[in-house]
């Protein structure tokens, strides 16, 4: 980490004509300041790094070091190890393979692109995020210098394994030796954890235990003291009060390695031929009084102009995890109904809008509270609103509602949702696409901007 990758063309022909000796020079203050830096830059290109000398500009990273705690493997690599006992029903280790994007799509027949598609579990953004924190380009070995701090404990993944464990203490046990670890850290002193943050890929209502009664859901990382001075981020934020977390978007199955491959899955979603006006993914919720999942169900069951994929359907030919199944329907629909699940948000949404497909919300908290970092104030750009009261007392026919819209308003706002779909993926940890910012830079964007305001 503490190399600095440099080109070998520095120098335009012109200015090795009419400057070598000052070419000369500029190399040998670079190498004398390699020798001396403390910092870590990484895949920092020569060029750019003499350019900013020869020009007096601030250096790229100015403003952006991170440093990473390097913790003990009990707070990461040995939660992936144990891959078989992440989530008590479902066999996880498949999908902890290739840095958390899951095993490869192979047959991507006509409904993907060849190239960057996995089967992606989405709780395993814990991982997925730590590795492409290991590419970010402006690491740095010294603390005093960072902007922020990244604390690469799992959270998602170690709270996920113990959520159905009685044992309060055993589901705790880790988060409490961590925040042990850090209080006695020159880091966390120097600030207060003010400039840290973490990040978990589950909701943030699996956080929130108040009390030690084992019956209780959660763990109880949000309600720790010191996690109030930290910016947390989350799949799913509180949008009531809570000024540290912030909603970054759950994993899709796309994770291009070139930009190239945005651009050719954008233009095909662009080009997609779309016969049906809307269309429903998901499964009914007749166990919970407030979900409107029935209601829409039914009312897409009940028109010619919407196709229903019924996720609970004991049909071996349906499987809604695989981005075949899904994204063959959302590519063939103008709008893709997203009520709330277990919680407001759902992946489907990040889904659907990765097809170029048009949501519709009828929770406020579904998105609009939500992925602020993400998505335009204006949610009138990209998305259709109706409140779900309505569609549970049956005021409202979400057809006639979406026959209101003109082509050329389904035109613009599916062009919006294109151009959202760079920032709404993650990248291939395992490869550089400089020109492209997904979601992990976004994120980073924001954290910085907030400790940088909190300071």
């Amino acid at each position: 980490m503490g190399i600095l990758m440099l080109k070998t063309s520095v120098f335009t022909r012109a200015d090795r004509h009419f400057f070598p000796l000052l070419s000369l020079f500029v190399l040998f203050v670079v190498c004398f300041l390699l020798f001396l830096s403390k910092s870590s830059y990484i895949h920092l290109p020569y060029s750019s790094f003499t350019r900013s000398i020869l020009s007096d500009t601030s250096k790229p990273c100015t403003g952006r070091y991170i440093y990473v705690y390097e913790l003990p493997d009990k707070f990461n690599s040995d939660i992936i190890r144990d891959c078989r006992n992440l989530l008590p029903w479902h066999h996880m280790c498949p999908f902890v393979s290739n840095m958390g994007l899951g095993p490869r799509v192979n047959y991507t027949g006509s409904v993907l692109t060849q190239t960057g598609w996995h089967f992606t579990n989405q709780w395993v953004l814990d991982f997925i995020f730590h590795n492409r924190m290991k590419q970010y380009e402006c690491l740095t070995v010294n603390s005093s210098q960072a902007n922020a701090i990244f604390v690469p404990y799992y959270a998602g993944l170690d709270t996920g394994r113990h959520l159905w464990n009685h044992n309060v203490t055993v589901r705790d046990s880790l988060l409490v030796e961590l925040f042990n670890l850090l209080r006695s850290r020159p880091e966390w002193s120097a600030k207060g954890g003010r400039d840290h943050f973490i990040l978990s890929g589950r909701t943030t209502w699996d956080f929130r235990r108040q009390g030690n009664d084992g019956d209780l859901w959660g763990g109880k990382l949000l309600t720790l003291p010191e996690v109030k001075n930290m910016t947390v981020l989350l799949i799913e934020s509180c949008p009531w009060g809570s000024e540290n977390e912030f909603a970054i978007p759950y994993p899709t199955n796309f994770h291009p390695s070139r930009k190239s491959q945005v651009l050719t899955w954008q233009e095909k979603v662009r080009l997609s031929t779309r016969p049906w006006l809307f269309s429903f993914a998901g499964a009914r919720r007749p166990e919970q009084v407030h979900s409107i999942r029935d209601q829409v169900a039914d009312q897409c069951l009940n028109s010619t102009q919407c196709k229903l994929l019924d996720c609970a359907s004991p049909s071996r030919d349906i499987d809604c995890n695989s981005p075949i199944t899904t994204m063959s329907l959302f590519q063939i629909s103008n709008f893709c109904l997203e009520p709330p699940g277990d919680s407001p948000t759902r992946r489907s949404v990040f889904d659907a809008m990765l097809a170029g497909c048009i949501p519709v919300f009828f929770n406020p908290h579904s998105a609009y509270t939500q992925y602020k970092w993400y998505l335009p104030t204006n949610y009138t750009e990209y998305s259709v609103y109706i409140p779900e009261e309505d569609v549970r007392d049956g005021r409202v026919s979400i057809e006639e509602v979406l026959l209101k819209y003109s082509e050329e308003q389904i035109g613009e706002m599916r062009e919006k949702v294109i151009s959202l779909i760079p920032a709404l993926i993650y990248k291939d940890p395992s490869h550089k696409i400089g020109s492209v910012r997904d979601a992990f830079d976004v994120a980073i964007d924001g954290v910085l901007e907030r400790v940088k305001l909190r300071h």
